[in-house]
């Protein structure tokens, strides 16, 4: 369910032709992690590959890293946490793992442009959207998902677990290449992503897609998706610029 007045779970690219027909073309962009909770999916891919059950406890919020004490003076302050922790519960010892959710923010004009004609369009067909509104990867990987796994997956490496990420195909192939790991048992990142088939009545439905298994250094390469110009490079476009000042 939608947790967000006016927030959308997916955006997707639209084609106007010549006769006003609009068509929906290519597949949909998660832009909320509810998006991704669709039949308890991701839970049961992650805790079967990861964890042996299809069936994981789920834990959300636990405190992980520490900051200074609070205004009681007693309990420290929790300054970040991990999302979701699943937990295989029939096994005699504490089998778990971290999963983080990664959806991708959009820049553009606000939905209620969109809501607006909705509300009073009679159709035949669907509405072209009246702003422009797209993907915003950047901001997605480099600025908000490589920061959580820099901070969490070494110390989760370290207690000797994974570190599971959730996100679509149109995220995944938005990245640089990744250097994969062949054994799951050797990586720190397993990186489960879905994909969005049409169902029936025009609906998508979430499906498994495919596994990739990277270490952190390499996710992070991936993640920053380029590779550093010259010095020279670099410093002719800054006699260009002060040239033009």
């Amino acid at each position: 369910m939608c947790i967000k007045k006016g927030g959308v779970c997916s955006i997707r690219n639209y084609c106007l032709d010549p006769a006003g027909v609009v068509t929906a073309v290519d597949e949909p962009v998660a832009t909320c992690p509810q998006r991704f909770l669709e039949g308890d999916l991701i839970y049961e891919w992650v805790g079967s590959t990861l964890l042996g059950t299809d069936k994981p406890l789920i834990l959300s919020e636990l405190p992980f890293l520490m900051g200074e004490r609070g205004s009681d003076k007693k309990k420290p302050l929790a300054v970040g946490k991990i999302d979701k922790v699943l937990v295989n519960a029939t096994t005699g010892t504490l089998n778990w793992c971290a999963l983080e959710m990664q959806a991708v923010y959009f820049s553009g004009m606000k939905m209620e442009n969109d809501f607006a004609v909705m509300r009073n369009w009679t159709g035949p067909g669907i509405p072209f959207p009246p702003v422009n509104r797209r993907p915003d990867f950047r901001s997605s990987g480099p600025k908000r998902l490589m920061p959580q796994l820099q901070i969490k997956v070494p110390t989760i490496s370290r207690w000797g677990k994974k570190m599971a990420v959730i996100i679509d195909r149109t995220f995944w192939k938005s990245l640089g290449e990744m250097r994969e790991i062949p054994e799951i048992s050797n990586s720190e990142i397993i990186w489960f992503v879905v994909s969005f088939l049409e169902s029936s009545g025009e609906r998508f439905a979430i499906n498994r897609h495919e596994i990739h298994s990277t270490t952190l250094s390499h996710a992070v390469e991936g993640l920053t998706g380029g590779t550093p110009v010259s010095l020279d490079h670099f410093e002719d476009e800054i006699r260009r610029r002060l040239e033009k000042s």
